[in-house]
């Protein structure tokens, strides 16, 4: 049993991290609603680049180009930009995507072309940074504001897992008099709204804690990133101390990279490339992620680094604990690693806890004094957000 003394620091920690988040919280809920259902989305707005079908794909083993070919497909798109990253469609490997820049420096200035891995022609070019879902993902990831932005975020998130300890924790001493999901409709409507409030708040509990804590972490992938980059990365690259990134005309052949990789892990599909000089790289090598054939290996991606002159691996170093927190943190917190049935259960949730947060601040703005609130339930409660 709590004492007064606790009592009163508990809700004081309650009310002020929900009320500083909940805005915020509420923001992001909304933002990410669509976000779970990106693809879908895509796909009734006509954004989604698919593959024809063609008479090769009943062929047992369908021709594929070679990596160099998609490459100079898009490279001969955007002859004055170039190639940052480039990825197959997770869901279908007769499509690339390539990713083009202004340098190999992190920039949102990036294009991105779609090529047909049949015949390396070109399917499209997706403007991903413009239109009604890039609005909602980057309110969703950093308010348009980069990395002070994300990290902002990530403050919020952290206060909002503060708000549900803290609620978990009152929860029970001022509940007690009351059955489990009792909404007591005989009372006023901020009665109902506080009952109903505190019923989805404790159903939402264990989801929101996951979905808080997993976007906080992803607001920290791009310090974790240059993180890994300064911790283990440097020292691979005591060899290459001094030289300058590797130019596109020095570089071999990125197939012949990308079958050096794959025989040292054959058991992998590539999930993407990064080339020399960009965020997921070195100035001097092809980075290949690769990931594993199994639900759980498949968000878990093994680097290997391949010379970028001469196609040879120079090391396949493990991911630390951190990247690989990372990793599985972002499909856990749009929950788009169990298809279209995962999907509407993480949008009934982000509902729900829509209706949590705007009945929190509904039960701030009508809020009067504890007394009266507490005569008018007929128990002790706490100060609501």
């Amino acid at each position: 049993m709590l004492s007064a003394r606790a009592l009163k620091t508990w809700s004081w920690l309650h009310k002020w991290s929900s009320l500083i988040c909940t805005v915020f919280m509420l923001l992001l809920c909304l933002t990410g609603l669509p976000l779970i259902f990106h693809h879908e989305i895509g796909h009734l707005l006509g954004t989604e680049i698919e593959a024809p079908e063609m008479a090769v794909d009943k062929l047992p083993n369908p021709p594929r180009v070679s990596l160099d070919q998609v490459l100079a497909t898009a490279r001969a798109v955007h002859p004055d930009r170039v190639v940052q990253f480039a990825s197959p469609d997770e869901h279908d490997d007769r499509i690339w995507f390539v990713t083009m820049t202004p340098t190999p420096a992190p920039t949102e200035d990036f294009k991105s072309v779609v090529v047909d891995a049949r015949n390396g022609e070109v399917l499209g070019q997706p403007k991903f940074n413009e239109g009604f879902m890039h609005l909602m993902f980057r309110l969703h990831v950093d308010l348009f504001a980069g990395l002070p932005g994300k990290l902002f975020l990530g403050l919020m998130g952290l206060l909002l897992l503060v708000a549900i300890v803290t609620g978990v924790v009152l929860y029970a001493p001022f509940m007690r008099k009351l059955a489990f999901g009792d909404v007591r409709r005989e009372k006023s409507t901020r009665i109902k709204w506080l009952d109903l409030h505190n019923l989805l708040g404790i159903v939402t509990l264990v989801w929101f804690f996951v979905v808080g804590a997993t976007g906080m972490i992803n607001t920290w992938a791009d310090l974790l990133i240059k993180y890994w980059q300064y911790d283990q990365l440097s020292t691979l690259l005591a060899p290459y101390k001094d030289q300058p990134t590797v130019t596109v005309a020095e570089r071999g052949s990125v197939q012949a990279s990308l079958d050096a990789a794959k025989a040292l892990a054959p058991n992998t599909k590539l999930s993407f490339i990064a080339f020399p000089g960009t965020a997921f790289s070195s100035p001097h090598h092809n980075t290949f992620f690769l990931r594993g054939n199994e639900p759980l290996t498949s968000r878990l991606l093994q680097p290997v680094l391949v010379d970028a002159k001469t196609t040879k691996v120079t090391a396949a170093p493990s991911l630390p604990w951190y990247l690989t927190a990372l990793l599985v943190s972002q499909p856990l917190h749009f929950g788009d690693y169990g298809g279209l049935p995962m999907q509407i259960i993480w949008a009934l949730l982000d509902i729900a806890t829509i209706i949590v947060l705007g009945s929190g601040l509904y039960l701030w703005v009508k809020k009067r004094q504890p007394r009266s609130l507490s005569d008018e339930a007929g128990v002790v409660l706490p100060a609501q957000v």
